[in-house]
């Protein structure tokens, strides 16, 4: 057994299981319990922290993963029917680390799978957001996840949405973007 790992409570996981079983939270149940920021956190690179030490059990990642939430204030907390504990995200939770374009009837769908594999197909309710660095003009591509949440598009997943992107004017600009589900996608300025 490897003692470098960190050590989760039982009683914490056995709570998260069975809490995420039961089903999501209903509009007429109790208030959920503040139980504090708790020393997890999830790196830029997808990366699950608990007490400075990566989790490495991929279920284990998946299953937080699947009950992270965001607030309109930008906090993120892992929330169970009854509790929630606050977590630190250094920028986005998830990574989007593959995509595969779907044509059908003249219509694209660019479909991504995350970290935690998740499956999103960009469009209406899934927007590829593309921020600037104002200092380094580097972007930095994300995709709408659920409800606030993003994952970071990885380098060569951005690279592979440029070589499809298409250019166009916009607002007397040359910019360049792609076309998913019926929408498009502004990936950046052409110069």
């Amino acid at each position: 057994m490897d003692n470098s790992s960190p050590k989760i409570s039982r009683g914490f996981l056995q709570k998260v299981i069975e809490e995420t079983r039961v089903g999501k939270e209903s509009s007429n149940s109790i208030p959920q319990i503040f139980c504090g920021d708790i020393d997890m956190r999830i790196a830029r690179d997808g990366t699950w922290y608990y007490k400075g030490s990566p989790i490495e059990r991929y279920k284990l990642v998946k299953l937080f993963a699947s009950i992270l939430t965001r607030d309109e204030k930008g906090h993120f907390w892992l929330k169970t029917k009854v509790e929630r504990c606050r977590v630190t995200v250094d920028d986005a939770p998830f990574i989007a680390v593959e995509m595969n374009v779907d044509r059908k009837k003249n219509k694209q769908q660019l479909i991504f799978r995350t970290n935690v594999d998740d499956i999103v197909i960009a469009g209406p309710k899934h927007s590829i957001i593309v921020r600037v660095d104002p200092e380094t003009n580097e972007p930095s591509p994300y995709l709408e996840i659920r409800s606030g949440i993003e994952a970071l598009i990885t380098r060569s997943v951005f690279y592979d949405l440029v070589e499809l992107g298409i250019k166009t004017i916009h607002e007397s600009h040359l910019i360049l973007g792609v076309w998913s589900d019926g929408i498009f996608f502004h990936l950046g300025s052409i110069d």
